[in-house]
């Protein structure tokens, strides 16, 4: 079956971090999230929250123990998230001047897109760009 595009809004990745208010903060402050919503937790954690992109969200909570949500390891990455930029010359200056360690420098890519990678401060990889599911492969 071939790929398609996917709609906006319709997927909310949900990322768990040790220290989620520092993480919300990073967020926010080097890729550019807007604060939606953020539930206090207990001892300074986060019950739930939610950070809009454009018109994508992203949820971001402490560890649960009683549903084995667990912060990110040190064993290397089990998932990455994507996000669609319009600049993504302007968004990856922006955060490297913020201290996002980049691990894949800005480049064009060979499907078509424009973009670069980074790592959040507990080791989260993103995918910042121009591409759109499917429409390479259409």
């Amino acid at each position: 079956m071939p790929a398609r595009a996917a709609s906006h809004g319709q997927f909310y990745p949900c990322l768990c971090y040790a220290d989620a208010p520092r993480a919300i903060e990073f967020l926010v402050r080097a890729f550019g999230f807007k604060e939606r919503l953020v539930v206090p937790g207990p001892d300074g954690t986060v019950l739930h929250s939610e950070l809009e992109y454009e018109d994508g969200v992203i949820m971001v909570s402490s560890p649960k123990r009683e549903r084995n949500w667990v912060a990110p390891g040190k064993q290397g990455r089990s998932a990455s998230v994507c996000v669609h930029v319009a600049d993504p010359d302007a968004h990856h200056a922006r955060a490297r001047a913020q201290g996002a360690e980049i691990t894949q420098a800005l480049k064009d890519e060979e499907y078509g897109s424009r973009g670069y990678m980074a790592k959040d401060p507990e080791g989260n990889e993103w995918y910042f760009g121009t591409y759109v599911p499917g429409k390479h492969w259409e």
